[in-house]
């Protein structure tokens, strides 16, 4: 099975979000972020650019579950998940 951490299940939210937030902004140029945070579409302050630095870290720190086996004894690992 697939054991999530904490700060997987965190960081797979902010990926969420970040995806949701991409496909509103290219399909009807609404920021469902800048909106969260009471700005408009295109602007930015403290809040707004936070949250679209976590949601960048969190896509890297989910990069590593590229690597990882997709299930516990996987041929890929000789390691337990």
């Amino acid at each position: 099975t697939l054991h999530m951490t904490t700060l997987d299940r965190i960081a797979l939210l902010l990926v969420v979000v970040g995806a949701l937030n991409w496909g509103l902004v290219g399909l009807f140029r609404f920021d469902l972020v800048a909106t969260l945070v009471g700005l408009t579409f295109g602007e930015v302050n403290a809040l707004s650019s936070i949250v679209y630095v976590l949601v960048a870290l969190s896509g890297l720190f989910l990069l590593r579950q590229l690597a990882r086996p997709a299930y516990v004894g996987s041929p890929r690992s000789a390691h337990p998940v």
